[in-house]
């Protein structure tokens, strides 16, 4: 059996900073949905490395790609201890996301940290990475990058909606999928509960018991990106310029603030997902059980949650089937989701 499969690692850290997602993951090779999760962890940031990765935005260049090779092999060292942890001995290959400091595509810009080479050094292993720059010098967004994967692994759902740092969602329309950023979500509501002393707001209860600001709302919902057509995708600059700065002019308290932007964020989520049953929603947002109850009011729809795992883990399980397409010289990215000027094989791979 094992002949027939592919064994692999999948890195992933999100713009939420709540830790780098690791997945040890086989895939049958002539049967991709064929796929198993067998081992899973999320590793904790350290203070210190989330206050560098979330001021790391305003680096030189010089710092940058010092930073680039520093945080290459904090996460060499980390995978090669998830594989000493679960005795993980038969790997193909490690495919990481990094870690994504700049985001803007409209300028040809994008950058996601981790040297590649430095993680194949220390964990002796074959490596892909930067799996979004191609894609820019081809025209695109560079995002998102997981629809692929939702198309060929989970076809049964119309819909795939992720709650993260941002929210993002790929279905098929016809012949060609289409994915876009809807709209941010933990990477603010975050940031504001933080004031509070709290690393996440458990559950939506501190948000719960904020009143709405309408005056904010309108305002959100009025941001120009919502009036564009996809491809669009989002960064924390686009968060830092638009979003905190309006916020912080119409609001102050900060359970004020986390309601106002629930019921921003379900609107907008609502929206997309209206009156739609076959939806597969996963990330740490799900979590937020408020959110979920807002959402499920605008799209007028019942959420079904899938396993636990699948929620926490998914979008390291599609990094590592993205770097099994790139392996295999398979297209993993679509022009239709990202507006590059053609499907290609996004990535590099890097050997011990």
């Amino acid at each position: 059996m094992a002949k027939n499969n592919v064994f692999a690692i999948g890195v992933m850290s999100g713009t939420s900073l709540d830790g780098v997602d690791l997945v040890y993951v086989s895939f049958n090779k002539y049967n991709y949905i064929d796929f198993k999760i067998i081992h899973a962890a999320t590793i904790k940031y350290s203070k210190e490395w989330k206050k560098l990765l979330q001021n790391a935005i305003h680096s030189s260049k010089k710092e940058l790609n010092y930073l680039d090779v520093v945080y290459g092999r904090y996460l060499g060292n980390m995978i090669r201890q998830f594989m000493v942890n679960y005795k993980i001995d038969v790997i193909d290959f490690i495919a990481s996301h990094g870690h994504t400091i700049l985001h803007q595509p409209e300028k040809g810009i994008t950058l996601q940290i981790g040297s590649g080479e430095e993680i194949s050094k220390i964990t002796k292993q074959k490596v892909v990475c930067d799996f979004r720059t191609q894609d820019v010098e081809l025209g695109g967004q560079g995002a998102p990058l997981v629809p692929i994967g939702d198309a060929l692994l989970f076809s049964e759902y119309d819909f795939c909606l992720n709650l993260g740092g941002f929210s993002n969602i790929s279905y098929q329309k016809e012949t060609i999928r289409i994915a876009f950023d809807i709209c941010p979500v933990n990477i603010v509501l975050n940031f504001y509960v933080n004031k509070l002393g709290f690393e996440y707001d458990d559950c939506g209860e501190i948000a719960a018991k904020g009143a709405i600001n309408h005056e904010l709302l309108e305002k959100l919902n009025s941001l120009e990106y919502y009036q564009k057509a996809p491809p669009k995708s989002l960064g924390l600059e686009w968060v830092q310029t638009e979003i905190f700065p309006l916020i912080d002019e119409v609001e102050k308290d900060v359970p004020t603030i986390l309601r106002t932007f629930i019921e921003h964020v379900a609107l907008q989520i609502g929206k997309v997902i209206h009156q739609n049953n076959a939806v597969l929603i996963t990330g740490g947002g799900v979590f937020n059980t408020f959110l979920l109850h807002r959402i499920q009011v605008y799209a007028e729809n019942l959420i079904k949650l899938p396993s636990k795992e699948l929620i926490d883990f998914k979008e390291a399980l599609l990094f590592s089937f993205l770097g099994l397409l790139k392996i295999n010289n398979q297209i993993n990215c679509l022009k239709s989701v990202t507006g590059a000027c053609k499907n290609h094989s996004s990535g590099v791979i890097f050997y011990p």
